[in-house]
């Protein structure tokens, strides 16, 4: 992916970085994740343009303003089952509101492919934005998550699905 345009923010759950292509959002790094070479550790860069418009979002969604992202999205990122489970999710599933692994790959008319599913989900390019972490397992047991599950609690309080925990220490 070439002609990609970084932009970096601070959260209250740690840095965020994020990546731009001429189509859209094309990648989230949550912090428990490396940062990817050759990208400032801070925001010494002052984004402009499309990265603006996205960390504008993102500062609005982690401090509970935003409940729906508007930038668009490079959907080239993925392909095939993982495009259509991640666009299903990202048009069906809102703030506040939440799915399963066994729900989405019925959405998606594969009822037998939760698992399938399950590794979409942890292998989501667009983390938050296309919101895996609103994705449960069965019965309701938090399941996994790339950005860790003290995270992924984390960001269900914030939508109001779970009590906020006591503490974050990323």
């Amino acid at each position: 992916m070439a002609d990609l345009e970084w932009g970096t923010l601070d959260t209250q759950f740690g840095r965020v970085h994020v990546a731009t292509s001429p189509e859209g959002l094309a990648r989230v790094y949550l912090p428990s994740e490396r940062r990817p070479a050759g990208v400032p550790a801070t925001g010494a860069i002052e984004p402009s343009g499309p990265v603006a418009a996205v960390l504008s979002e993102l500062t609005d969604y982690f401090t509970g303003v935003r409940t729906a992202f508007r930038v668009p999205i490079d959907w080239s990122v993925v392909n095939g089952f993982r495009a259509e489970v991640l666009k299903s999710l990202y048009d069906r599933i809102g703030w506040g509101q939440v799915t399963t692994y066994g729900e989405l790959a019925t959405a998606v008319g594969a009822p037998d492919a939760a698992r399938a599913v399950g590794e979409v989900m942890a292998s989501n390019p667009i983390p938050i934005v296309v919101p895996c972490h609103r994705v449960l397992a069965s019965r309701g047991a938090i399941g996994g998550f790339g950005g860790g599950i003290e995270l992924k609690r984390a960001l269900l309080a914030l939508e109001g699905v779970l009590p906020a925990p006591l503490e974050f220490d990323p």
